[in-house]
């Protein structure tokens, strides 16, 4: 399905991409988009201490960044939202590039993580998620959202592993996200962060954002700004950060750990080497290397 002659279209129930093509994008515009649990929420607390460089934020992230492909909100409603803003503007979405009318006068900041940490984290955001107030805000039943096995996370994984699923979460397209946006990484518009860089050297990613998206900040200003981004700050403000849109359980839960390496050690020898004779073909060897890091 195509929203234009070049433009792929991503719906289900929950969301839909065709969205994007009503609303008018901004010059100067951050997309920020990322697989689901790819780290979206931290590249979006990002920008927002980048864009008003202070580490208390004068709204709720989901009223400074909304998810604009999201339809339990109407569109009309999101685009009135953003377009009352006079702030550089971030958005979030969880489509891939391809999916997103491209302009140059706008950055796309793609998010990246290792697929199988995605999957641990996907497990556990199902649990925390308010499926009954889903259901009543999209008008379906149970039988058309049902409720996530009852499994433990390793059986859960390999299924995920080996499943050729197009739901916009399934190993194929969190790892086809990435790809598309690593097939543009050379265009001047088009930023790359990856969940372990962001871990392991949170201040000098945070410092390489700012270059790539023309944003001065002033030397003082960076050591409140890096602490305000660590993880444990974001889960200690998680009522303030944590997504609204999707009902949850708790809003802590939704920081469950920030840590890597969960995903390898579920999946265990045999699921490791079935995920990498999966991905394996999908992307280049070099791009293999880069996603699939602790």
């Amino acid at each position: 399905m195509t929203i234009n002659d070049t433009t792929r279209r991503y719906s289900d129930d929950r969301f839909d991409s065709a969205r994007w093509r009503e609303f008018p994008l901004r010059g100067g515009d951050i997309v920020v988009s990322a697989p689901a649990k790819a780290g979206t929420t931290w590249l979006q607390r990002i920008c927002a201490l980048l864009v008003f460089q202070h580490d208390e934020l004068p709204a709720p992230l989901d009223d400074l960044s909304p998810w604009l492909d999201m339809r339990m909100v109407p569109l009309e409603a999101v685009t009135a939202q953003l377009e009352r803003q006079q702030h550089r503007r971030f958005i979030k979405t969880h489509t891939p590039l391809d999916g997103l009318p491209l302009r140059p006068d706008v950055t796309y900041l793609v998010g990246a993580r290792h697929p199988l940490d995605v999957a641990v984290s996907l497990y556990h955001q199902w649990r925390n998620i308010d499926l009954d107030a889903v259901r009543t805000a999209l008008g379906i039943t149970a039988a058309e959202m049902p409720d996530p096995p009852d499994v433990p996370v390793e059986a859960w994984l390999s299924v995920w592993i080996d499943e050729d699923a197009d739901d916009l979460h399934s190993l194929r397209n969190v790892v086809g996200h990435v790809a598309d946006a690593w097939a543009r990484r050379h265009a001047p518009n088009v930023v790359l962060a990856h969940y372990a860089d962001l871990r392991t050297d949170l201040a000098g990613q945070m410092r390489r954002l700012a270059v790539r998206l023309d944003i001065d900040v002033p030397e003082q200003r960076w050591p409140a700004l890096v602490e305000a981004a660590t993880f444990g700050a974001m889960r200690a403000d998680a009522e303030r950060l944590a997504p609204r849109v999707v009902p949850l359980l708790s809003r802590a839960a939704f920081f469950r750990e920030g840590r890597s390496g969960a995903g390898v050690r579920a999946a265990g020898p045999a699921g490791l080497a079935r995920f990498r004779d999966r991905v394996a073909p999908m992307v280049s060897p070099e791009l293999y290397r880069w996603l699939c890091r602790p």
